[in-house]
């Protein structure tokens, strides 16, 4: 193929339509244009021409229709860089190969860009028929010279994907595995026919991709297959695979946990573990499941999971990188709600954004949604908050309101960690997207102390859906109705009695619980009112801080104050006494300030006050 771009990777770089390109290229506008085969070529370091028909606000409007679609669920990585907006990640292979570990694993949430990486990653590198330097020729990786241009087609490639492999059995499992793998060597078919192999070796590929390979041949396919690479190309392969940990994930929820990990212990062994026929391996995942001995012994392996620097700004979009974004597709001004939304996570010293709500965003008009909130499975979500205890739900909702937590973060938890070690849900949190990095309490090891808080407003809302799913275990929905009829109606004998009624007919850890917890539960039956209400805690109005605020979406409903209060063996006349003083409190302080600021003229203000199964509420 002639040295140069298309005219359709022109036409997606600057902007232009293709025809429009063409044109230029006959007319001469583009400087070392040339024609080959019918076909038109531009040089990978022209400049957009002006152009001179830019004089009128229709034009400009009529440009605006040519903008690149979004790519939404897009992984190919010729497609994402050719067809799409794409955002150029293209200088992780420029850092990789500066640091040149042997075998890399990224570590980082879903959706995060992983996949997309990887396929970069995989088009770099692959030696194929095709000219591949044509998707990296306008990239930033390109820029940097003839050293890291050297590597571009050079390497064949073994390519794996686990990402949909959710099975319900081990059988299922394994079947899905082997069909995977089988494609892989599917497209690897010269070393049925080189010389450079045996025919013991050729009689086990064809095994491998017809699927009738035993399970113990398969789980050493990745050295096999790389060996006869290495014996047919004369030069060592690259291994990637990508979400390596899904399986293993499903087998924790699905009960074959053991089976899958036996599995690819043997299966990356094989392929990572003192292969010589291996130039370079990447994966990527979750979780980096270090203690179940997956990767014993690979003293190749370099771990970058969410804590660390390197490579932290390649997964997420960076400030510059969503700012540009938004002047592309008109929306400039919207800076504030997309930090507020889809920002916060701190992977490295780098901060980042969300890059799958954001595409998102900008696909729906600049629509706010939790666009994260169903990518994935929230079964292990689940399984934590069915065995939360009350300290753990007292933190939950201490995060929900804004608050940071200090807990011990392990980035090497793993699964059956989970409900048996508090510590480690945390640590699930947050490296699986849940909860961003405030701080860290040095040493920086495998687990450090740490500062987490929810990163932004849309996994507040996946917070606040998951965790309302699981009170709704604990509260008949009945009783919880009735608790927000008498909230906003403003009885506060009812809702005595009602939240009366639910502590006695609940879990044992009420009798031990503290201030926050019960402000928690409080929170979280109002929460389920925000169809009505805008729910706040803890911010400051007045002369202080509010325990809850209701800010009423609709005139004909009242504002709604509430001061929780907790004391530990009171009698009824103590509690009637505290519960009269946290209605002082409100008045005292001007709790009501913000409510009267946004025209609320009806305000009921309610003191709250628990002792273990015992509640006392009043109402002015």
């Amino acid at each position: 193929m002639p040295d140069g771009i298309l005219v359709k990777e022109a036409a997606a770089q600057w902007n232009l339509t293709e025809q429009s390109i063409t044109g230029m290229c006959r007319n001469g506008r583009i400087p070392g244009a040339f024609k080959a085969g019918g076909t038109w070529y531009i040089p990978a370091d022209a400049e957009k021409p002006a152009d001179g028909r830019v004089r009128t606000g229709a034009y400009r409007k009529a440009a605006n229709k040519t903008r690149l679609p979004l790519p939404v669920g897009i992984s190919d990585y010729r497609v994402a860089s050719t067809e799409y907006y794409y955002v150029d990640k293209t200088l992780l292979i420029r850092d990789f190969l500066d640091e040149r570990p042997q075998v890399s694993l990224f570590t980082r949430p879903r959706r995060f860009g992983k996949t997309l990486n990887m396929d970069m990653l995989r088009t770099f590198f692959e030696k194929t028929d095709e000219d591949t330097s044509v998707y990296f020729r306008d990239k930033a990786i390109w820029k940097q010279g003839a050293r890291y241009q050297a590597y571009q087609g050079r390497y064949p490639v073994v390519f794996l994907s686990f990402k949909d492999v959710k099975c319900e059995t081990w059988q299922e499992t394994l079947q899905k595995l082997g069909e995977i793998i089988g494609s892989e060597f599917a497209r690897h078919t010269e070393l049925l026919t080189t010389e450079a192999c045996n025919n013991v070796d050729k009689a086990y590929f064809r095994r491998v991709m017809e699927r009738t390979a035993s399970d113990m041949e398969l789980s050493s396919a990745l050295l096999t297959l790389t060996r006869m690479l290495h014996e047919h190309y004369k030069i060592a392969p690259v291994i990637i695979i990508d979400e390596y940990d899904t399986p293993i994930q499903q087998g924790h929820t699905r009960d074959f946990y053991d089976q899958a990990i036996l599995f690819m212990r043997n299966l990356f062994s094989g392929g990572l573990k003192d292969n010589s026929h291996l130039t370079f391996g990447f994966l990527t995942g979750i979780l980096r499941v270090a203690k179940e001995s997956i990767f014993s012994g690979l003293n190749n392996l370099s771990v970058y999971s969410i804590m660390d620097d390197s490579f932290s700004e390649y997964f997420g979009f960076t400030h510059d990188e969503v700012k540009q974004m938004a002047a592309y597709y008109g929306a400039a001004g919207k800076n504030n709600e997309l930090c507020e939304w889809y920002d916060g996570y701190r992977f490295g010293e780098s901060e980042v954004f969300n890059p799958w709500s954001v595409i998102n965003y900008f696909q729906r008009k600049c629509r706010l949604q939790a666009y994260w909130v169903s990518t994935s499975s929230n079964d292990v979500i689940g399984e934590m908050l069915s065995k939360a205890s009350s300290e753990m739900y007292e933190k939950l909702y201490a995060l929900l309101r804004g608050e940071t937590i200090t807990t011990y973060i392990d980035t090497g938890v793993v699964y059956p960690q989970i409900g048996s070690d508090p510590s480690s849900v945390y640590s699930f949190l947050l490296v699986t997207g849940y909860l961003k990095l405030v701080s860290v309490v040095p040493p920086m090891g495998e687990g450090s102390l740490c500062e987490v808080a929810l990163p932004n407003q849309e996994i507040a809302f996946v917070y606040k859906r998951e965790i309302l799913d699981k009170l709704s275990e604990i509260i008949p929905q009945s009783t919880s109705i009735s608790i927000q009829k008498a909230i906003y109606s403003g009885d506060a004998d009812f809702l005595q009695q009602q939240m009366r009624q639910l502590l006695l007919q609940s879990v044992s850890s009420f009798d031990t619980a503290h201030e926050d917890f019960y402000h928690g539960l409080l929170l979280g039956l109002c929460a389920m009112m925000d169809n009505h209400y805008y729910i706040s805690s803890n911010r400051e109005s007045g002369e202080g801080r509010f325990d809850i605020q209701l800010m009423p979406k609709e005139d004909n409903l009242p504002g709604i104050l509430i001061e929780v209060k907790w004391t530990d063996g009171a009698g009824s006349q103590a509690l009637k006494k505290l519960a009269q003083s946290a209605i002082q409190q409100i008045k005292g302080k001007h709790y009501e300030t913000e409510l009267r600021t946004h025209g609320v003229k009806k305000i009921l203000k309610y003191g709250a006050v628990f002792s273990g199964r015992n509640v006392e509420i009043c109402m002015e």
